[in-house]
């Protein structure tokens, strides 16, 4: 029975270690396909959300009390600079300048008459009939009397002024929103009878890291372009390009970026005040290294690819990416134009392991790719 026992327990031994034997055997023979980096100029697209405003975009508000009369316009119209938008109840203000004129009327009245007797006193002291006092009396009259006449020409034009308000017109071209108030509404100094906003064209506000700021800022004009697409909210490519303009002086702390600010046309009026979109810049790379994204992992944060050497032997390389591209990275210059990096069947090799390669052209491998789309 030992004896049985024995011979089981060997035949076992035997068939796990034709097992492993037959595996090893077959991981040498495996050929894995291997490619080498590419350097090449290329163009890499950055997208950032962004916020889109008008060009000018302001508040239109009473500037005095009353009902409103009539309104000119209807939401969502075209309007030209000066065009008549609200009129508001203005019998009250006519009143007021027509007593402004009343009181200025009188004021100039009063200064006639003071003038006319400081001039009979100065000819009563001329013959020494009155006193010098008599005439510096009279002489303070007609000044207070000029300064009366100064005060009522400021209250009628402050009536004028007030008499204008009751007319609301548009600051610039632009278009109408909406109207909270209608006909027959009761208004108060300073409140909001529409908006309006000119589109003609449109400023795109969008944030970017203190990294990207820098790469942006000391690009020294190499691959550095002003100009920047749209992308909009149902996915489609705006038809005008944007230039950018500037950035904003300090960095947000809470979120360590700052805001870059592009203008676009908008001739036929698409985009609107608070829309939204992603903005797409465009940064030059030139005789940057490309590896496939499928070549990589990751450890620990870090990003690897398996280097094969002249024997064939599996070596474990860090890379930085510098940016990503659609299933390439842009990587610094760690690796040599030369050198052949495993491809696929990263995830059944190790550091140290011999293997066998066939090599891939990475023309072929972005071929493969485009075919797959």
């Amino acid at each position: 029975m030992k004896k049985n026992t024995l011979l089981l327990g060997v035949g076992a031994i035997m068939i796990l270690a034709s097992c492993s034997t037959t595996s090893q055997k077959e991981q040498q023979e495996e050929t894995y396909k291997v490619t080498s980096p590419l350097v090449t100029d290329t163009v890499i697209t950055n997208e950032y959300v962004t916020e889109i405003n008008a060009l000018q975009n302001v508040e239109v508000r009473s500037r005095i009390k009353g009902f409103i009369e009539t309104i000119l316009v209807d939401e969502g119209a075209t309007v030209n600079k000066g065009q008549l938008l609200f009129t508001i109840s203005s019998r009250e203000y006519h009143q007021n300048l027509q007593r402004a004129k009343a009181s200025l009327q009188n004021a100039f009245a009063e200064l006639k008459s003071a003038k006319i007797e400081l001039a009979n006193t100065q000819k009563l002291l001329d013959k020494k009939i009155v006193a010098i006092t008599e005439v510096e009396m009279q002489q303070a009259k007609v000044d207070a009397m000029e300064a009366k006449v100064a005060e009522a020409q400021s209250d009628e034009a402050q009536a004028n002024l007030n008499l204008s308000f009751a007319e609301i017109k548009a600051p610039f071209d632009g278009i109408i929103n909406r109207i909270p108030n209608k006909t027959g509404s009761l208004v108060e100094e300073g409140t909001l009878l529409t908006s309006i906003s000119n589109n003609k064209e449109v400023f795109a506000y969008y944030n970017v890291s203190e990294k990207d700021y820098l790469d942006y800022a000391t690009a020294k004009g190499e691959g550095k372009s002003k100009e920047v697409s749209l992308v909009l909210v149902n996915g489609t490519l705006y038809k005008h390009t944007g230039k950018i303009e500037t950035t904003e002086s300090e960095f947000d702390r809470s979120t360590g970026n700052i805001a870059f600010r592009a203008k676009f046309p908008n001739p036929e009026n698409l985009l609107k005040h608070g829309g939204s979109g992603k903005v797409l810049v465009k940064t030059e790379l030139k005789n940057a290294m490309l590896i496939p994204q499928k070549s990589t992992f990751e450890i620990q944060g870090n990003i690897y690819v398996f280097i094969v050497d002249a024997d064939n032997m599996v070596k474990q390389r860090q890379i930085i990416p510098l940016a990503r591209l659609p299933h390439l990275y842009a990587i610094e210059h760690s690796l040599s134009a030369n050198e052949k990096i495993i491809y696929e069947g990263i995830q059944r090799v190790k550091d140290g392991d011999k293997v066998q390669t066939e090599t891939v052209s990475f023309s072929q491998i972005t071929n493969l790719k485009n075919e797959r789309k």
